[in-house]
């Protein structure tokens, strides 16, 4: 029997999942042969949910150790073979339930005969025989794929979990209250995750909402989709605060550095026509260069000052004269922008993720 590194086949998926996450939120789909994504439409529409799991443990297996004959998933089937059993309770089956996939409650394996071999004469006893035949295709064409090939694979493969969590549902995970510090925690995590903006804009509009809230302040705080241009909606900006029916605060949310001439767009199209007194440029790190100051400080001359601050450091100054009361509240406006239906699945897990590492002690 070949003996698996079960650490290395762990970090083989939490690396290809984590790429696969960041580009399924840019709306990267990795691409395969049309007769092997035609497998996998039936792999992924079967009711045999094993037959894609042990398809991972099989293209992982031939990624560390080619030598491996993936088709025999018994340890006393020969030198070749390797322990599938093993395989799914040490990795693959705590993998996909950690990533929220829905997945087999027990063993891959047992909805085979023990000592099964991956191959037709397998299929007789199978109720799913299209889902397993496309399972032997696809395995056909692991055993000729170069590494590199099967690393692409491996990246569809993982894709094709993530778009099958995104049809489940995943519950909100919500405390009721954190400590400041577990604040800044929590949104130091959420600015690390890539979302396509929409966490620096959860983080920002809820830190605003507490604000309205725990001063009563009459506030009416708008904001408009994410990668939405602000022409298309005539905006003034990523959010937008009134009071009594005027402009109060506009902010734009940019996971970039502002540079001078951003500024002077801004100004011309958005702060200077709606005649906006004070704009935030809200940014995950300031501009070091001095052309950025020096075109505010003409504007301020103008009667619109235009401020740069630093999205994590701002709303924890905000947050700790909120007191706990306004971090609740903080809290709760997060968890229900996330818990909106077209948010990305990648990202409620995320959160989850965060606030199980806070309860139990871990941050």
């Amino acid at each position: 029997m070949t003996s698996i590194n079960y650490s290395q086949a762990e970090r083989l998926l939490e690396d290809g999942f984590t790429e696969c996450e960041r580009q399924f939120i840019a709306g990267i789909s990795p691409s395969i042969d049309e007769p092997l994504a035609q497998s996998y439409d039936v792999l992924f529409a079967s009711a045999t949910q094993a037959y894609r799991e042990v398809l991972l443990g099989c293209i992982i297996v031939r990624l560390l150790d080619a030598s491996v004959n993936v088709r025999l998933p018994y340890a006393k089937l020969g030198d070749y073979a390797y322990s599938g059993r093993a395989l799914d309770e040490n990795v693959i089956n705590s993998f996909l339930r950690r990533k929220k996939i829905p997945c087999s409650k027990g063993p891959f394996l047992s909805v085979f005969r023990r000592s099964v071999r991956f191959d037709e004469s397998t299929r007789t006893g199978l109720r799913d025989k299209a889902g397993y035949d496309a399972f032997l295709s696809t395995m056909q064409v692991i055993e000729m794929a170069s590494p590199a090939g099967l690393t692409e694979i491996l990246k569809y493969h993982l894709h094709r979990f993530i778009q099958l969590r995104e049809s489940s549902h995943i519950e909100i995970q919500r405390l009721k209250r954190i400590s400041l510090v577990q604040c800044e925690y929590v949104i130091g995590e959420l600015l690390k995750m890539p979302s396509g903006g929409r966490f620096p804009v959860f983080l920002i509009v809820s830190t605003f909402q507490a604000i309205k809230e725990v001063y009563c302040l009459g506030w009416e705080i708008d904001f408009h989709g994410i990668n939405v241009a602000d022409k298309a909606t005539g905006a003034s900006g990523d959010v937008t605060i009134r009071s009594k029916g005027n402009i109060f605060l506009a902010a734009e949310i940019t996971e970039r550095i502002v540079d001078r001439e951003r500024v002077i767009a801004t100004f011309d199209t958005k702060i200077a026509p709606k005649s906006i007194e004070d704009y935030l440029f809200l940014v995950l790190e300031k501009s070091q260069d001095p052309g950025v100051l020096e075109q505010a400080k003409k504007y301020f001359a103008q009667g619109h000052e235009v401020n740069f601050l630093e999205i994590k450091n701002w709303i924890v100054s905000m947050l700790s004269i909120l007191g706990s009361h306004g971090r609740s509240i903080f809290l709760n406006s997060l968890a229900e922008y996330l818990n909106n239906m077209d948010i990305p699945k990648v990202l409620k897990v995320a959160w989850n993720d965060t606030m199980q590492r806070i309860a139990a002690g871990r941050a």
